[in-house]
C-alpha cells in the first residue's frame, strides 16, 4: 500500500507524513518518559523520544537505534516509511513495553539520567520486556524496516494459539543461556567485538555485543518456541562491525533431542529430586568437547555444555539450555 497521500493533485512530501504522524495523539509523548512534545526519532525501532531520552538512544549505537531529528535532519523515504509502518509509540511499546514487571516503575519527565538509560537499555538493547519466545534482531542490510518488520510479525502471530505460530505447532519452550566464549577468534586488529546468534527453524534471537574481548561473558539468557519437527540449533558467532559486513567467528549445530526426549520422558521435572537423565555424546561429527548430560536441578530440566566453535581457527562457548514445557 502506498502511504503517500495526495493533496491538491501533487504528493504529500516525506517531511509532511513525518509530521503528520508526530502530530497523532500517542506521539506527543515521549515513548520512553511521557515527557510532552518529543523532537526526535529512533528511525529503524519506531518511536519519537525527548531530547534527553534521545542521548541514551545515541549511546546504543545505530545498529540498536538510528536516532534522527524530525525537523532538521534530512529522512531517507525507506525511513519514513518505517515509521509509518509501525504506527509510532503506541504500537510500538505495545511490543517493547509487553511484560514490564510487576512494581516495575517507568520513569518519567523528571526522571535522571541514570534511570532513564538502565530502563532504555533494558527496553531496547536487552529487550527484557518483549513477550517470551520474542527478540528483534536489526538486519544491516535493512536496517530502516527490519525491526518494524519484527513488530509487525509479532502483531500477525497473536491471532494464533497459546501452542501455535501461523500452522507451526509448538511443544515447548527452550532457554538457552550463553554463559561466556573463550578464546574466541581476531577479527580486528588486535581483538574482536562478539556476539551469538542462535536459530531454530523460523526463529533467531541475539546476544548483544561485547567490544573488544576474545573472552567474553554474557549471561544472557534466550528464549526459543520449540515445533515438534524441532531439528537442530545453530549458533553462529560474528564480529561486529560498524562500517562493513560482520565477520564469522566459528559455528556449531546442537542436538536438541537428548535434552527434549529426556525431558518429555520424565513429565513433571518438579516430581523428581535431582538426578542426571540423558546425556549427548561427545564424537568426531559434533562440536561437543566433554560429553553434555541432561540433569533435574531444583524442578528443572538443564543441559550445561562447552561447544568447540566450527571452521574457525579457536574459540568455545559455555551455554546452558533449560526445557520448559507449555503447561508451566
Amino acid at each position: 500500500m502506498n502511504n503517500t497521500r495526495l493533496e491538491f493533485g501533487r504528493p504529500v512530501s516525506g517531511k509532511r507524513r513525518l509530521k503528520d504522524l508526530l502530530l497523532q495523539k500517542d506521539n506527543c509523548f515521549c515513548a520512553d518518559c511521557n515527557a510532552p512534545d518529543p523532537k526526535w526519532a529512533s528511525a529503524n525501532i519506531g518511536v519519537f523520544v525527548c531530547l534527553k531520552c534521545c542521548g541514551v538512544h545515541r549511546s546504543l549505537g545505530s545498529h540498536i537505534s538510528k536516532v534522527l531529528s524530525v525537523t532538521l535532519d534530512e529522512w531517507a523515504n525507506d525511513e519514513i516509511d518505517a515509521m509509518i509502518e509501525v504506527g509510532g509509540n503506541s504500537s510500538a511499546n505495545s511490543i517493547y513495553e509487553a511484560y514490564i514487571p510487576e512494581g516495575y516503575t517507568k520513569p518519567g519527565p523528571d526522571a535522571s539520567h541514570e534511570q532513564r538509560a538502565k530502563f532504555i537499555r533494558l527496553k531496547y538493547e536487552h529487550q527484557e520486556f518483549l513477550k517470551p519466545g520474542l527478540r528483534i534482531v536489526s538486519d544491516k542490510s535493512n536496517l530502516q524496516s527490519s525491526i518494524s518488520k519484527g513488530i509487525m510479525d509479532s502483531f500477525r502471530s497473536t491471532s494464533g494459539s497459546q501452542h501455535t505460530e501461523g500452522m507451526v505447532e509448538f511443544i515447548g519452550m527452550l532457554k538457552v543461556k550463553v554463559i561466556k566464549g573463550t578464546d574466541l577468534a581476531i577479527r580486528d586488529m588486535m581483538t574482536s567485538d562478539p556476539y551469538v546468534i542462535l536459530k531454530l527453524g523460523q526463529q533467531t534471537v541475539q546476544t548483544t555485543v561485547i567490544k573488544s574481548n576474545l573472552n567474553p561473558v554474557w549471561n544472557e539468557e534466550l528464549m526459543l518456541s520449540v515445533p515438534q519437527q524441532f531439528g537442530l540449533l545453530n549458533l553462529n558467532v560474528f564480529d561486529y562491525d560498524l562500517f562493513s559486513a560482520d565477520d564469522i567467528m566459528g559455528e556449531a549445530d546442537i542436538d536438541l533431542q537428548p535434552l527434549i526426549t529426556s525431558a518429555m520422558a520424565f513429565g513433571d521435572a518438579r516430581m523428581f529430586d535431582d538426578m542426571q537423565i540423558g546425556k549427548w555424546l561427545k564424537s568426531h561429527d559434533n562440536a561437543l568437547i566433554d560429553d553434555s548430560t541432561v540433569n533435574i536441578i531444583d524442578g528443572k530440566v538443564i543441559q550445561e555444555m562447552s561447544i568447540k566453535l566450527q571452521n574457525v581457527e579457536s574459540g568455545e562457548l559455555d551455554l546452558e539450555l533449560e526445557w520448559l514445557p507449555l503447561d508451566h
